[in-house]
C-alpha cells in the first residue's frame, strides 16, 4: 500500500473514531505509521484529504460491487448487490460521509465531486447498456443520467435511514422500496 493510501485509510479510521475537528494530523500520520513530513508531501492541510477521502469511498464501494458481479447475472441481480453495498459502507462510515459532503461542499466544487464520481458513473453506464442488450431494461432511457439517478437514488436512501436517528421502517423496507422504485422505472416504458 502506497504512503499516500496509508494517510487516507488512518484519516478514515481516525476521523470515524473522533470526528473531524478533534482529528489532528499527527493522529493520522502515527495510525499510518509515517513522518509528519510525509503527510504534507501529499497533502497541504486536514481539510485537503477531503476529495481523496471520498474518492477512496467510492473505489471501496466500486471493489465491492465488482467483486460480487457474476458475469451473466442479471442487471437485478446486480442492482440488489448495490443496494446492499451502498447501505453497508454507508453504515460503516457514516460519519466520514457525513464529512465529505460538507467538506466537498464548503471548501471544494461541485466540479470536483462530479470528477470523483465519473469512474462510478461510467462504471454503472456500462452496466446499463449490458441489460439493454440482454433485453432486461427498456432501452428508451438516457444512460447517462439514468447511471447517476440510480446511484444517487441508492446513496440518498441509505444516508437518510442511517444518518437519521428515527428508523421507522427496518432497513430491509428501505432497501426493498428503492429496490422496487428502480425496477419499475427501468421496465417500464
Amino acid at each position: 500500500m502506497s504512503k499516500h493510501d496509508k494517510i487516507i485509510d488512518a484519516a478514515m479510521e481516525v476521523i470515524s473514531e473522533k470526528g473531524f475537528e478533534k482529528t489532528s494530523i499527527s493522529e493520522i500520520v502515527k495510525r499510518a505509521g509515517i513522518a509528519q513530513g510525509t503527510f504534507y508531501l501529499y497533502f497541504k492541510t486536514k481539510s485537503s484529504l477531503i476529495p481523496a477521502i471520498a474518492s477512496r469511498l467510492l473505489s471501496i464501494t466500486l471493489e465491492r460491487i465488482k467483486s460480487k458481479d457474476t458475469e451473466g447475472e442479471s442487471f437485478w441481480y446486480f442492482l440488489d448487490n448495490l443496494i446492499e453495498e451502498t447501505f453497508t459502507i454507508t453504515e460503516e462510515h457514516k460519519e466520514v460521509i457525513t464529512l465529505c459532503y460538507s467538506g466537498l461542499a464548503i471548501e471544494h466544487s461541485m466540479e470536483k465531486w462530479e470528477a470523483i464520481y465519473e469512474p462510478y458513473y461510467h462504471w454503472m453506464e456500462s452496466t446499463i447498456e449490458k441489460a439493454i442488450s440482454k433485453g432486461e431494461i427498456q432501452e428508451q432511457i438516457n444512460i447517462n443520467l439514468t447511471a447517476q439517478f440510480i446511484i444517487n437514488m441508492i446513496e440518498n436512501t441509505a444516508e437518510r435511514y442511517y444518518m437519521t436517528s428515527e428508523h421507522e421502517d427496518s432497513v430491509g423496507m428501505h432497501k426493498k422500496e428503492i429496490f422496487t422504485f428502480i425496477k419499475r422505472s427501468l421496465c417500464n416504458a
